[in-house]
């Protein structure tokens, strides 16, 4: 088992080097241009972030099988969170600013391409700046931006989701927010980021295989003025698709048993 693993390791190897020179690759000359010849808008760094997704996906030898239509309006997107590449399946067709936890600043070279192509922090830990980033998403999509958050706050290796966070669904109903859910799966088990292990572990871990496989669900948007309706509609829609894309997909101990 260890000889096979050995080509697969040098293989995550080759593919983190690419993914931070494409990082540079695509960051560089849009920073340098955007200084002398263009302004910096949303839609241009959406543009730059789908480009280099694909070479991402690429790289990464992912799969995305994609189903549901996009929603058209300013929204909030809600996704599962199975592990690190999941922004990259939802961003392959979803323009968004994304929510993600505050150590992410800390990530070299992925932090600058995130903070130039739309992301807002949150520290977790922190009751004022979850108030913030609050607000801050709302204020996003009243200026015509999508959202996107993944409202279990980490990573999740079960069949089912973990109970969604409330406080994002509270801001949607105070202010008529559309919320859309959306359902992430993955094939194997080694895609799973679980046992708190660090970044780079799961990096190895994840992509030593040749190929990645997903399935994608856009459903459709939620409004009310009952958060905890829209927190249980979204998180219930989830679940119930996630299970249709687990036939087939899941043998043995593939997840860890479901909590009561």
């Amino acid at each position: 088992m260890i000889i096979l693993r050995i080509p697969g390791f040098f293989l995550a190897i080759i593919r983190a080097i690419l993914l931070s020179l494409g990082i540079i690759i695509f960051l560089a000359p849009y920073l340098f241009l955007s200084s002398f010849l263009f302004k910096h808008t949303s839609a241009r760094a959406f543009t730059l972030r789908r480009w280099y997704i694909n070479y991402g996906l690429f790289i990464f030898g992912m799969t995305v099988k994609k189903s549901g239509e996009v929603y058209d309006k300013p929204a909030l997107f809600v996704c599962n969170h199975r592990t690190l590449s999941d922004p990259l399946p939802v961003l392959k067709y979803l323009d968004a600013y994304v929510i993600a936890k505050a150590e992410v600043a800390n990530y070299p070279v992925i932090n600058k391409g995130a903070e130039v192509t739309g992301i807002i922090y949150v520290k977790r830990d922190s009751k004022d700046s979850r108030r913030a980033t609050r607000q801050a998403m709302v204020d996003t999509v009243k200026n015509g931006f999508n959202v996107l958050v993944f409202p279990e706050g980490t990573t999740n290796g079960h069949q089912r989701t973990m109970p969604y966070r409330p406080g994002t669904f509270f801001e949607a109903a105070n202010n008529n927010i559309p919320v859309v859910p959306i359902a992430l799966e993955y094939r194997s088990k080694w895609d799973l980021w679980i046992d708190q292990t660090s970044l780079f572990h799961q990096f190895f871990k994840q992509f030593w295989k040749p190929f990645t496989h997903t399935k994608l669900k856009f459903g459709d948007p939620i409004v009310s003025d009952d958060a905890e309706y829209i927190r249980k509609t979204a998180e219930d829609w989830t679940n119930a698709e996630l299970l249709k894309m687990q036939e087939g997909w899941v043998k043995g101990d593939f997840y860890k048993p479901v909590e009561a």
